[in-house]
C-alpha cells in the first residue's frame, strides 16, 4: 500500500470517502487520544475528545486549509479545543453531580492513574527537555499551559510566524524523539 499524503485523505473524506476517513483514524487516533489524555487526565473523557474530533472531521464541521499549516498541527488544534470544551463542561456540572463509589475500587485506580500520569508525564518533560530553549517555552505555552499561538505571540513579543515555525520545528523534533517513540510508538 502507498503511503498517502493527509491532504488527500482529507480531500478524499470531505467528498465521502469512509476508507479514507478509516484511514485517517488509524494514523491519528493514537496521537489525538494520547495529546486529550494528557490535557484531561482521564481515559473517558479522552476518549469522549477523540470521538469528537472525529466526528467533526467527519460531519465536515472543521475545514482544513493546507496553506495554514500541517493537518497533524491543525488537528491537535482542534483536539487542543475539544480537550478545553469537554473540561469546561465539566467543571460547570462537577459541582451539581453527587457519585457513589466503591472506595477500594477508587483508591486503587487513583494510585494506578497517578503513577501511569507520573511515568508520561516524565516521559514527555524528558523529550522536552531535548529542546532547545526556544522551542521548550512555545511547546510548554501552548499544549501544556493551553495558550493560543497568537496569545504566545503578544505575551512573548515574538512574531506569530516565528512561534508557529518553533511549534512546529519542536513537534518535529518530538516525533522523532527516541524516548517517546519508545513509549508512545510514534512512526
Amino acid at each position: 500500500m502507498t503511503v498517502q499524503r493527509d491532504i488527500d485523505l482529507y480531500e478524499r473524506m470531505v467528498s465521502g470517502d469512509q476508507k479514507a476517513f478509516e484511514n485517517l483514524y488509524m494514523k491519528y487516533e493514537k496521537l489525538i487520544y494520547s495529546f486529550a489524555y494528557r490535557m484531561t487526565q482521564n481515559h473517558s473523557s479522552a476518549e469522549e475528545v477523540v470521538q469528537e474530533v472525529f466526528l467533526k472531521l467527519w460531519k465536515k464541521h472543521a475545514q482544513y486549509l493546507e496553506e495554514k499549516g500541517k493537518f497533524s498541527s491543525w488537528l491537535l488544534t482542534i483536539t487542543r479545543n475539544a480537550s478545553m470544551d469537554l473540561l469546561s463542561r465539566q467543571t460547570k456540572h462537577q459541582h451539581a453531580e453527587f457519585e457513589e463509589h466503591d472506595s477500594l475500587t477508587d483508591t486503587a485506580l487513583h494510585i494506578e492513574g497517578v503513577i501511569e500520569k507520573k511515568e508520561q508525564s516524565n516521559t514527555v518533560h524528558t523529550a522536552i527537555a531535548q529542546l532547545n530553549e526556544e522551542q521548550q517555552t512555545v511547546i510548554r505555552l501552548c499544549y501544556l499551559n493551553g495558550m493560543s499561538h497568537e496569545k504566545i505571540s503578544s505575551d512573548t513579543g515574538v512574531p506569530l510566524g516565528t512561534v508557529k515555525s518553533r511549534i512546529r520545528l519542536a513537534l518535529k523534533h518530538l516525533k522523532s524523539s527516541q524516548t517517546l517513540q519508545r513509549d508512545y510508538h510514534f512512526t
